[in-house]
């Protein structure tokens, strides 16, 4: 009897198969956000199995906290106590700024792999691959910010601004870096190797955070090195993170980048999807 009934549910099903195969009805395309968010997926689960890929946020962010709290302290605001408390907002945009290249890099290894291809073949929003992994960059940031200021702490940094002002200081942190990384993806679809890639964003980004307010008052600084150290974006961003954390924040400086970041997102992600769609 057993047997029996288990021949007939093999036979059903048999016949459903047929009929499902035999049928014009095909399954809908995933939405954006369902796309999306399994790309965003596959990106984490790329973590997963390689852990080592984080110690750009894990590793780094101490190291150069350490030692420019530790070496130049001193030497520049006569105490390392009084020098954390300007520097640490700084080395927080730096640190998260200098990671937004690597958006471009993992892009560009999917266009070498041929994965990219095979994406664009499948019935999905075709931003979703890109949106996907720029969603998880947001990951690795807040991770960074975490432990930049957790160490910062155990340090002596004691934001005036409360935990108000450090939560608003990593939001717009995270916009401005969501939109940075715009820029590295468009470098990630051009270039042919994620070694040039990464000597481009080096050669951008060291003279951004160097020639910056991240380490010193601009005042000190020459008459025509400060001017454009005041339109300089990283600037723009840590006089924002510093003001919120430390409660002297203004809604200018909050509008400043915003805008500059809706420019840098305005003008490289269109030229991405562009790129994206097109690229032979």
């Amino acid at each position: 009897m057993t047997g029996y009934i288990e021949q007939r549910e093999k036979e059903a099903n048999e016949l459903r198969l047929n009929e499902s195969i035999a049928s014009s009805d095909r399954p809908k395309p995933p939405s954006a956000i369902a796309s999306t968010m399994t790309f965003a997926t596959r990106a984490l689960l790329r973590i997963k199995h390689v852990p080592e890929q984080m110690f750009d946020v894990t590793v780094f962010p101490v190291i150069f906290l350490l030692m420019f709290t530790y070496l130049f302290g001193g030497a520049i605001a006569g105490s390392t106590e009084e020098y954390l408390q300007f520097l640490l907002p700084g080395i927080l945009v730096m640190t998260v700024a200098q990671i937004t290249m690597y958006t471009g890099i993992d892009l560009n290894n999917d266009i070498r792999k041929g994965i990219f291809d095979r994406f664009r073949t499948l019935p999905i929003w075709l931003p979703s691959a890109l949106i996907g992994s720029l969603l998880v960059d947001v990951i690795r940031y807040s991770m960074a910010s975490v432990i930049m200021i957790t160490l910062g702490f155990a340090l002596g940094f004691r934001p005036e601004g409360g935990l108000m002002g450090v939560l608003g200081a990593i939001a717009l942190i995270l916009v401005f870096s969501f939109s940075l990384s715009w820029i590295w993806t468009v470098c990630g679809l051009i270039v042919r190797s994620e070694k040039a890639l990464m000597m481009i964003s080096f050669m951008v980004l060291f003279p951004l955070t160097f020639v910056s307010n991240v380490f010193v008052d601009p005042r000190t600084l020459p008459s025509w090195l400060e001017s454009f150290v005041d339109v300089n974006p990283i600037s723009i961003l840590a006089t924002a993170v510093r003001g919120a954390m430390h409660g002297t924040v203004t809604t200018q400086q909050v509008i400043l980048v915003l805008i500059v970041s809706v420019i840098m997102t305005a003008i490289f992600a269109p030229i991405t999807v562009y790129l994206y769609r097109n690229k032979k």
